[in-house]
């Protein structure tokens, strides 16, 4: 165990998780819970908002209650990203409006977690010394004990962890208490980490390497949410598609025989049963079993994913997502630039036509398919040209919809040390103008051709702009705003027909009603 900084000056934890807690505290059940209020505030992707799910899970489960006030709130949660620009700048300015409130109510405590913690580690305790705890992405299940670690030893708590092994499948978020944001829709995370290597991303330093989640453990969770009332599901996980490989791998070595039942049903819990029917044993992605067993529980209307990688979209994906009709047609298909020489610098493991030829089987493969993509410009070194062949392949591959980013550096990756390639801010910003143009165009024409169709759409709530409208998504994740007969529970599921559109979505004219919701109502969690 390697200790970063003194006890005396609090009690900080920084290593390896090996089985048991690095932290020497008292693992018997709590005679004394929490009481009071808790807000959690969410910055960043769906992998943080999931995590902050668990971590409203384990607060409420330890006593405490929701509430959307932060002047009211006795434990406030806030859960980091370091992906999103200007991520550290938003964390500290959000600590000191919480200084003051905290001077102003000593009792309150402030924790933070997530992406920014596991990276910056003890510079958060140094830049602001009033937080309470403070923990990184592979102890979320700590929260708690950390807290009342804290009330205990009347110290501030840093524990970060460098990893999960892969035999702690317990401590995937997905495994805790959860109190969802929308009760009709779950996330559920089918594995963390990333093996890749991507030269402009943070996220292999601060989420550790690829463990798949057992497939077993998976399918029981999307049951239990199932029964909750939960009907549509997104699986998250930084390459969903090398899903079950390291599964795989492990079992493989070990050594399968179907002759034991004990073994076979270990196996099966692991890998899932079609895995050496199918295969003969191979090591290979689970991603399309995984699909056609999620897609088929009891229950569960639509099933989405994110994130995919190219260079790992294999054949069989696609025709799970044809073939199983919950499988929801929408695509999410990182791009990340046009140019060859881009992408090989940002060690993507792909070129532009073979990203084409990836996007070419999808739509062959899947009627109905929507994409969507993200694209960087600016990347070190990006010339006129590479911009060029970007705007060029954006517009071929017809997308329907885009995250654009202005390439920014992030400490600790290798992008970030070519200062010598920055491109100036003034030149990606007019680049950035040419390639919007181009998306907002092809998304124009994508949600125009559904004019005149009839779509499913679950409702998630009222439009922001027109209260006596409802909004909501079609399967291919558009936007979809129309005029309600009555008041429309979130989770509803109503038939639409398209009457206009613009390049961010459509509007419709209610049908009929599909299906009614059955989760309970619960008070969100807070998102910034």
């Amino acid at each position: 165990m390697n200790l970063k900084y003194p006890l005396g000056a609090g009690v900080a934890i920084w290593g390896r998780y090996t089985g048991t807690f690095l932290v020497s505290w008292p693992a018997q059940p709590r005679l004394i819970t929490m009481s009071g209020k808790y807000i959690v505030r969410t910055f960043g992707c769906q992998m943080n908002e999931h995590d902050s799910e668990r971590l409203a899970g384990l607060l409420e489960a330890d006593g405490l209650e929701p509430t959307t006030d932060v002047e009211q709130a006795d434990v406030v949660v806030l859960n980091t990203c370091c992906i999103r620009e200007n991520a550290d700048n938003k964390l500290y300015g959000t600590l000191g409006h919480l200084k003051s409130l905290k001077e102003a109510r000593p009792g309150m405590e402030i924790m933070v977690a997530g992406c920014l913690s596991q990276k910056d580690r003890g510079t958060i305790a140094e830049r602001a010394p009033y937080v309470d705890v403070i923990l990184g992405t592979h102890n979320v299940h700590r929260a708690v004990d950390l807290l009342h670690q804290r009330r205990e030893t009347g110290k501030p708590v840093l524990e970060i962890l460098e990893e999960t092994v892969a035999e702690d499948h317990e401590l995937f978020p997905s495994a805790l208490p959860v109190v969802r944001q929308a009760g009709y829709a779950g996330w559920v995370t089918i594995q963390m980490g990333c093996d890749n290597s991507c030269a402009f991303c943070i996220v292999p330093a601060v989420r550790g390497p690829e463990i798949s989640r057992p497939f077993g453990d998976i399918l029981a969770e999307v049951h239990r949410a199932a029964a909750d009332g939960v009907t549509e599901v997104t699986l998250l996980g930084q390459n969903v598609n090398s899903f079950g490989r390291d599964l795989t791998l492990r079992l493989r070595s070990q050594g399968m025989s179907a002759e034991e039942p004990e073994a076979r049903m270990s196996a099966e819990f692991m890998v899932g049963e079609n895995w050496d029917q199918e295969s003969g044993s191979k090591v290979r992605p689970l991603f399309a079993d995984l699909l056609r067993a999620v897609g088929a529980v009891p229950g569960i209307r639509r099933v989405r994913y994110t994130s995919p990688h190219p260079k790992d979209l294999r054949p069989e994906t696609i025709e799970a997502m044809a073939q199983v009709d919950t499988v929801c047609e929408h695509l999410h298909l990182p791009l990340q630039s046009g140019s060859n020489s881009i992408l090989a610098a940002m060690h993507r493991g792909y070129t532009a036509e073979r990203y084409m030829e990836r996007l070419a089987l999808a739509r062959a493969g899947i009627p109905d398919l929507a994409v969507t993509t993200d694209i960087i410009l600016g990347f070190p070194g990006e010339t006129e040209a590479d911009a060029l062949a970007t705007f060029e392949l954006a517009a071929e591959a017809r997308f329907d919809g885009a995250f654009t980013f202005l390439y920014s550096p992030r400490p600790g990756t290798e992008a970030a040390e070519l200062t010598e390639k920055f491109v100036d801010h003034a030149v990606v910003v007019e680049r950035m103008e040419r390639l919007r143009a181009i998306i907002e165009r092809s998304s124009f024409l994508g949600n125009e051709s559904r004019v005149g169709r009839t779509e499913e759409v679950l409702v998630f709530g009222p439009s922001k702009r027109d209260p006596e409208r409802v909004s909501g998504r079609t399967r291919q994740n558009r936007l979809v705003h129309f005029t309600p007969p009555a008041p429309m529970r979130p989770g509803t599921y109503v038939s639409v027909e398209v009457s206009s559109a613009t390049n961010t979505c459509l509007m419709g004219e209610f049908v009929e009603i599909l299906d009614l919701p059955t989760h309970r109502t619960r008070l969100e969690v807070s998102a910034g």
